[in-house]
């Protein structure tokens, strides 16, 4: 569509006007395409748009693994109802980590989850989120099974939808394991994606899931694709509820491979919202 304009003989109204209606358009042609969808139903969201604590009808807070280690040998006590560690300012869902000295621990941050709030088996699983940077640093959007059907980690399964280490700034992992494909093993099935600015913008780190696969995707673009190989629940356990989670970890043996910089704290994962959708049949 164009449009021809002659501008010098517009009064400022009119030109005022014309903005309005101009962004009103751009912002109509820009919407998130899930939204007027007809195949998807939102059936899940918080969007952040209130002030205080994470909304506690939808989140919890995983402190079970505190004070000593969550198993991959990570630094931080993961605090729960402390403001400087989980806050929602209005817009974003902010969560922070400090370095200090808390509960026998060197380092602070929150681990936030939906389990018994959020459960879902298949859908399309949306956060918009800007991560934090700095060597030690590691965030993650992920999934875990809420009932362990096919028993304890790997056996019923972990969907990454978004790693990233610090000292690898520019690439985001998408990876799945279960009891054949791990990464005690090795087998581990995922996809390094280079991402130059996951630090300082926003971007869309989502999932769509069906019985038949797993496709992730970074804003537009999918990255990655799991199929069902219809081996079972050693290849594929995804055919049961997982619940999402959101945090960043403290060095470990991943995200502290190459150490931690004592100087880049407080660190912090802006997430714009999060919106679970599914599949009208």
């Amino acid at each position: 569509m164009i449009i021809s304009l002659n501008i010098h003989h517009m009064t400022w109204k009119n030109v005022r006007i014309l903005i309005f209606v101009f962004y009103s358009i751009t912002a109509f042609i820009g919407c998130e395409p899930m939204a007027q969808n007809p195949e998807w139903k939102l059936v899940w969201n918080d969007e952040f748009d209130y002030q205080g604590m994470p909304d506690e009808s939808k989140w919890n807070y995983a402190t079970i693994g505190n004070p000593y280690d969550w198993g991959n040998n990570e630094l931080q006590y993961y605090t729960a109802d402390r403001d400087s560690n989980a806050i929602v300012d209005g817009e974003h869902l902010i969560i922070k980590a400090y370095h200090e000295e808390y509960q026998n621990r060197e380092y602070t941050s929150t681990r936030l989850t939906t389990k018994g709030k959020g459960d879902w088996r298949y859908g399309r699983i949306e956060v918009m989120a800007k991560l934090p940077g700095g060597r030690g640093t590691w965030p993650a959007i992920w999934m875990l099974p809420t009932d362990n059907q096919y028993g304890g980690w790997p056996k019923s399964g972990e969907i990454d939808i978004m790693e990233h280490v610090g000292h690898d700034p520019d690439s985001i992992h998408t990876t799945v394991h279960t009891e054949a494909f791990n990464h005690i093993k090795g087998t581990q099935k995922g996809e390094a994606t280079s991402l130059s600015d996951a630090e300082t913008a926003y971007h869309l780190y989502a999932i769509e899931w069906s019985e038949d696969g797993i496709d992730f995707f970074i804003d537009k673009d999918k990255v990655f694709t799991f199929e069902n190989t219809g081996n079972g629940p050693e290849e594929w356990p995804f055919d049961q509820p997982f619940h999402l989670i959101l945090n960043i970890a403290i060095g470990g043996s991943w995200g502290g491979q190459q150490g931690v910089d004592n100087t880049i704290f407080p660190v912090e994962m802006e997430v714009d919202y999060v919106r679970v959708y599914q599949r009208i049949r």
